[in-house]
């Protein structure tokens, strides 16, 4: 009996942890605009195996799901952990929200979006700006 209550409460801590995610904060010194763009980036990079579920341009916020092979719940089938996104304007810099659900010894939730956010951004930083088009010359 006494086993069986340690396996119940196990598992129900093991699904009620999920929604503990905590709220992570990175200030930038670039504009939300340009932050939303290494965001997205980031987010529609299929190597980085999200899956977006809701995002909106306007308020520059983003749910999306995590997903890594690794992490298997008890039956087998992947595990999904729904993250946020927001980014909040500072003035002239951009605080970076991120809230997070999963932080373990092979992967963090967090860190892991953070990392490929800066590399996103630092990428976007260094592409030279589009030539701007010069207008046709009049035709006599």
């Amino acid at each position: 009996m006494k086993t069986r209550f340690v396996v119940v409460a196990l598992l129900s801590l093991a699904f009620a942890l999920p929604a503990f995610g905590k709220t992570y904060k990175s200030t930038y010194p670039v504009s939300c605009n340009e932050m939303w763009t290494a965001v997205k980036d980031t987010l529609s990079n299929p190597e980085n195996n999200y899956e977006v579920k809701q995002i909106d341009d306007n308020a520059m916020h983003a749910d999306y799901d995590v997903k890594h092979a690794a992490h298997v719940t008890i039956s087998g089938a992947i595990l999904q952990r729904t993250n946020k996104v927001t980014l909040v304007p500072q003035g002239a810099v951009c605080e970076m929200q991120v809230v997070s659900n999963w932080s373990g010894i092979e992967h963090s939730d967090r860190s892991d979006f953070k990392k490929r956010v800066d590399e996103s951004l630092a990428k976007l930083q260094a592409a030279p700006p589009s030539p701007v088009a010069e207008p046709a010359a009049p035709v006599k």
